[in-house]
């Protein structure tokens, strides 16, 4: 048996060095290079990079496209660094936040020789770590030779696109609640490390029976804070309701808090829609998609459950084609209708028109 850390585990680790700002060794076939997190990156680190090569700075197609900078690539864009840019430049590339205030002083040039393999995966890491989809990227002869003398965690470009990883149960206990009656929470943690998430069985739901379930992501704003912007947090409430009213139910609390990029990235975002941009514009002046979730979770919590066909509480007919690819029958999609004000009443059209959702 080896105690040596398999590649779930590297990666994990590789995260929490980018949210650090520690350099991250990445490798494909013969090439290499050391990426750090733009929004972590400091100046000292900066100046050790600059001494190992030419360092770019890599950003999705979407924040290429608001900076009006080319993506060669498709997907993406190397950003050339000017020998005189520092932190702040590199940061501004990546956070929009001062974008209408202080627009990019051009021109930005875009590199488009080479591989950009290197630079995909390191936008992919930052992404799983929570972190601005933008990163310093310097080229290095046998990366992963300067990791290990350097004491620096490496991965293969593979490595950083987790598989779909299993969820494996942690504890379950008895939970009255004041919507739904008394119930029983489950609490399941990932192989790969990453967050737990959470099934609430309401009072005791029949396996050989379609079971009214809600697949709901994680809103600390709306669900905790009663945010007027979204209608997460009374959703919530009404299908816990509609599972009393039923005799039960099944509520998944994924723990994909704004879309999947995180609690920090959401408020960029809420701060990006305060200057006037929706909720789809905001996540792609980001750098970001409409939408990071993985509902393949959901799937595999119903799964665990034994839980094989659901009546899916969702305005959403994305969840409901997850699901099914994730093997769980859905005989009906029951319509959640709450939580509309006159504060969310923008933020829900959005949804209708460019998400899809059925309102």
């Amino acid at each position: 048996m080896s105690l040596s850390p398999n590649p779930l585990e590297r990666l994990n680790r590789a995260r929490a060095d980018l949210r650090m700002g520690l350099p991250v060794a990445l490798t494909r076939g013969d090439q290499g290079a050391l990426v750090v997190s733009a929004e972590a990156i400091t100046a000292d680190r900066l100046a050790a990079l600059r001494m190992l090569g030419t360092p770019v700075v890599a950003l999705t197609a979407h924040r290429a496209q608001t900076l009006k900078a080319r993506a060669y690539d498709g997907d993406l864009a190397r950003i050339s660094l000017p020998a005189d840019a520092g932190v702040a430049w590199i940061e501004a590339l990546a956070d929009p936040a001062d974008d209408l205030t202080h627009p990019m002083k051009g021109p930005l040039i875009s590199r488009r020789d080479g591989d950009a393999a290197l630079h995909r995966a390191a936008i992919v890491l930052a992404k799983s770590a929570h972190l601005l989809p933008a990163a310093v990227v310097v080229t290095v002869p046998d990366a992963a030779k300067f990791a290990q003398e350097n004491g620096l965690t490496a991965l293969t470009t593979d490595e950083t696109e987790a598989p779909e990883t299993r969820l494996n149960p942690v504890v379950a206990a008895r939970l009255p609640m004041r919507l739904a009656g008394m119930g029983r929470l489950h609490v399941f943690r990932p192989q790969d490390g990453g967050v737990e998430h959470y099934a609430i069985e309401v009072c005791r739901p029949m396996r050989d029976q379609p079971v009214l379930t809600r697949l709901h992501s994680a809103c600390f704003t709306g669900d905790v804070m009663g945010s007027l912007k979204c209608d997460c947090g009374p959703q919530l409430h009404a299908a816990l309701n509609s599972m009393h009213d039923a005799g039960s139910g099944v509520l998944l609390y994924l723990n994909q808090e704004g879309r999947g990029i995180g609690l920090a990235n959401k408020m960029r975002a809420y701060s990006l829609q305060d200057q006037g941009f929706d909720t789809v514009e905001a996540n792609h002046r980001l750098g970001f998609e409409d939408d990071e979730r993985d509902f393949r979770l959901g799937a595999e919590l119903l799964r665990r459950l034994g839980f094989p066909q659901v009546k899916l509480l969702t305005n959403n007919p994305k969840k409901v084609a997850m699901l099914e690819r994730g093997g769980i029958t859905v005989l009906e999609r029951v319509p959640l209708q709450a939580g509309q004000t006159d504060e969310n009443a923008d933020y829900l059209a959005t949804k209708a028109a460019k998400s899809g959702h059925i309102l």
